[in-house]
């Protein structure tokens, strides 16, 4: 077993979860596992179980194109955990984070009046924000890490109402978003791994980027806020991310924001 097996662990996580009955597979007796046999997947896949090994082993890193479409097939991959399985066979195709935000970029977030707004890379590192962002979260301060924040932090679980959802959704984007291969990705998982929760979710091998939806806030000064997240492509900086908050107009989590922002 290779010490960098990242393609590996997740066949053989994603395997354990598909269980035999919905994959169509009427093994006789009791099963030692509760998902796929490594020969299952094999059959499944249309691979031979001794080249599944080798993949699952890291002997060998960069199957074929078909074959990680047939893996995924077998897996019943959606589609963004499909592009996460892509990237781990091909990590050249992984461009390292970026980390200077232009001052085109900064201008941006501080015009943006009233409204919380921010900048993270891949791996969720802050970047840069508006002061309006600092005033919401202190999450959100450059030089903080989201996800360290979001498992580590004293206070982020009471800051969030529906913190189990969103902590499951921040380690299925930073597996799908993050270079598994990059140090630092190396360095906060294992600093991560030190919560039961992060490290329970983690073994999942769930993949699935950020995605626009509503947020609620916990807000100490000012109390629940509901916030649409809605995040951007920085043009010429794609590994890079504009995140911005914002609230119906008139509702009252617009109201709570103008006290907050004005207190």
């Amino acid at each position: 077993m290779v010490a960098d097996n990242a393609l590996g662990e997740f066949l053989k996580a994603r395997r354990g979860q598909v269980p035999p009955s919905q994959a169509d597979l009427r093994a006789p007796g009791r099963r030692r596992v509760a998902g796929l046999r490594r020969d299952e997947l094999a059959r499944l896949a249309g691979i031979s179980e001794p080249y599944l090994t080798r993949l699952e082993q890291g002997v060998d890193q960069h199957p074929s194109p078909q074959v990680l479409r047939a893996l995924a097939r077998a897996l019943e991959l959606d589609a963004d955990t499909s592009a996460h399985l892509f990237a781990l066979a091909a990590p050249d195709l992984v461009r390292p984070s970026e980390t200077e935000v232009t001052p085109d970029v900064h201008q941006l977030l501080d015009a943006w009046a009233g409204t919380p707004t921010f900048v993270r890379n891949r791996r969720f590192d802050v970047l840069a924000a508006n002061k309006w962002a600092r005033a919401l979260a202190p999450m959100y301060e450059p030089g903080h890490n989201l996800a360290r924040h979001m498992f580590l932090a004293p206070g982020t679980r009471r800051l969030f109402p529906d913190w189990p959802e969103i902590a499951a959704q921040t380690a299925a984007a930073l597996r799908a978003e993050a270079d598994p291969r990059a140090p630092g990705t190396a360095r906060l998982v294992a600093e991560l791994e030190a919560d039961d929760e992060f490290r329970s979710l983690w073994a999942r091998h769930d993949a699935r980027p950020s995605r626009d939806e509503l947020k609620r806030f916990a807000h100490p000064v000012v109390g629940e806020l509901a916030l649409r997240r809605q995040s951007l492509t920085v043009g010429g900086a794609e590994q890079q991310v504009i995140i911005v908050y914002q609230a119906v107009p008139g509702s009252p989590s617009a109201a709570a924001l103008a006290r907050l922002f004005n207190s």
